[in-house]
């Protein structure tokens, strides 16, 4: 039986374009993208966890001027991050309707989505526009009842047991981080709820892509489109082999070559907001790839629901809130939209 959706099957049958190239344009014009690319991922900026109190400035420029940086030396276990790898592809590798039944009656603690990347609070696909939008199928769990999911497939048990493991691991290294943030923005004195509720590790939440191939990649769509996480913290782990992941960095698009035992870490629009514009959430998308599939394992992170937050260029509003008008956007439109530009205090007549 077929693994992939239906929305996503046509991929695999389209053709790879001519190679040949009749004017030379389109060859140069590749390799002066390679070069601008190699060029800016190299100034990528590197942050080491075990080093953290000697790399704040670094740390603070990083969340500034990027949005994002990578980071070395966390203290995963390179063979767990291989295990997770290699479990997530037998996983994706069951049927379509195996892993349609997988989730059902657990949807509070894991689901299985396709089409969109975008979910209610219950797992389901929340979209205003054709399933087959974003060229991505996925899993995703709530970090904070992983415990309470009991799959009847003996594939996705083991995976289970691997994220329990990872979930540990995120909530450290998203709390340090975070606690460093909070330390170089000297943010602690206006918080008003405990630094716990700003970053709430029982909020963590682990998507898990699985993004197909297909040899005309450029005219097909985008894996998931130009976005923002609404999170604190998103951290990455990429497969080490295959690019896909791209951000933008004055005004250009730069892909992020993956790294061997390195995760990448977004700010997301909650910590944009608490910095008051001060640290920037990153816009990313993700590409497909013209010969091999991607999987990749994200972590999101969010303050708890009802704690507001507030700073002097936005008006005072929780999670729940910016998630309910998320929500509501993408159902009329398909996309965020305005994100958080709905809740400047210069907006707050609209």
């Amino acid at each position: 039986m077929e693994s992939l959706p239906p929305s996503l099957r046509h991929l695999n049958h389209h053709q790879a374009p001519p190679t040949i190239n009749h004017n030379g344009n389109s060859t140069n014009a590749t390799k002066d993208k390679d070069n601008q690319d190699q060029e800016y991922d190299l100034a990528v900026p590197i942050i080491d966890l075990q080093s953290l109190s000697h790399e704040k400035s670094k740390l603070d420029e990083a969340c500034k001027e990027w949005g994002f940086f990578r980071l070395v030396n966390h203290g995963i276990p390179l063979t767990l991050l291989n295990q997770l790898q290699d479990q997530a592809k037998q996983v994706f590798s069951l049927s379509f309707e195996t892993k349609q039944a997988s989730c059902n009656g657990n949807s509070n603690t894991a689901s299985y989505f396709w089409g969109t990347p975008a979910l209610t609070t219950s797992g389901t696909a929340l979209t205003g526009g054709p399933q087959d939008a974003h060229l991505v199928e996925g899993f995703s769990f709530s970090m904070g009842q992983i415990s309470q999911f009991q799959p009847q497939l003996p594939d996705l048990e083991s995976f289970r047991l691997l994220l329990e493991e990872y979930g540990k691991h995120l909530s450290r290294i998203a709390t340090t981080l975070f606690e460093e943030l909070v330390k170089s923005l000297e943010l602690k004195k206006n918080l008003l709820d405990p630094l716990s509720s700003y970053l709430d590790v029982n909020t963590g939440n682990v998507r898990v892509y699985r993004y197909p191939s297909c040899p005309d990649s450029n005219d097909v769509g985008w894996g998931i489109n130009e976005h923002t996480d609404s999170s604190v913290l998103s951290i990455l782990s990429q497969d080490d082999h295959v690019s896909g992941l791209e951000v933008l960095k004055d005004n250009k698009w730069v892909t992020v070559k993956p790294i061997p035992n390195t995760l990448i870490i977004n700010i997301g629009d909650m910590m944009q907001a608490l910095s008051d514009d001060t640290y920037k959430s990153v816009f990313h998308r993700v590409k497909i790839n013209n010969n091999r599939e991607r999987i990749s394992i994200c972590y999101f992170v969010f303050p708890d629901g009802d704690v507001k937050i507030e700073s002097s260029k936005y008006k005072p509003f929780s999670y729940n809130e910016f998630r309910a008008q998320v929500q509501k956007d993408i159902k009329e439109t398909g996309n965020k939209v305005a994100g958080l530009s709905r809740f400047r205090r210069n907006n707050e007549d609209n």
